[in-house]
């Protein structure tokens, strides 16, 4: 009687549960990093004095925190598609984002790591902070243009309607620390900052300067 070969079993690879659950792990972390790369990206690079600046108000990536320690949002998100003219504020077209104003630091003294006015860009539902703000009424800061990081504060100018009064006149520097602006780090506004359609959107028109020697 000849003898038939029993068919050989299959062999397939098997992966320990572990070394599985591993693999899984790392693969998860791998898409997760990747979109959060690609939903943030590498922050910007900055001048050597800015950079304690970012990492000191770093804290405020989350908003929760920031009104915690009492910055409140204007609630719209504010940006100016048609850019500035003779007469108003030089801005180039582009957003600013929605703002958090900080009433407690309004005064004539400036503090690198105590900016006004935090900017957030909504970013499908949730805010993502993009720059800061220094910022000074002309009736606190007198005669004398404030500045800061070197710079002097832009304007005087009015206030940005609808979300401000024209009567608030003020100076101010935006400082684009988290989002890379291609019109420049001081820049006001920002070509790749944009606000969602909706009710609480407002494309604005460029404030308006005023006489420096009025105040």
């Amino acid at each position: 009687m000849t003898a038939t070969a029993s068919p050989r079993p299959s062999r397939r690879p098997s992966f320990p549960p572990v070394a599985f659950a591993a693999l899984l792990s790392v693969l998860l972390s791998s898409v997760s990093g990747a979109q959060a790369a690609g939903a943030g990206g590498e922050p910007p690079q900055l001048p050597a004095e800015l950079e304690p600046v970012r990492a000191a108000l770093d804290k405020y990536r989350d908003p929760v925190v920031a009104v915690h320690d009492g910055y409140l949002s204007t609630v719209g998100c504010v940006d100016f598609p048609q850019g500035g003219h003779e007469g108003t504020m030089p801005y180039a077209p582009g957003g600013m984002g929605v703002h958090f104003l900080n009433m407690q630091l309004i005064g004539p003294t400036l503090d690198p790591a105590k900016p006004q006015v935090l900017i957030y860009e909504p970013v499908g539902d949730s805010l993502r902070l993009v720059a800061a703000e220094w910022f000074v009424p002309v009736q606190a800061a007198g005669a004398t243009r404030p500045a800061i990081f070197s710079k002097e504060l832009e304007g005087p100018m009015m206030g940005h309607k609808p979300l401000m009064p024209d009567a608030l006149h003020h100076y101010d520097l935006h400082v684009w620390l988290w989002k890379h602006n291609p019109a420049g780090t001081f820049a006001p506004t920002n070509p790749t900052v944009k606000c969602p359609k909706g009710a609480y959107s407002f494309s604005e028109s460029a404030p308006k300067l005023v006489s420096h020697e009025k105040h």
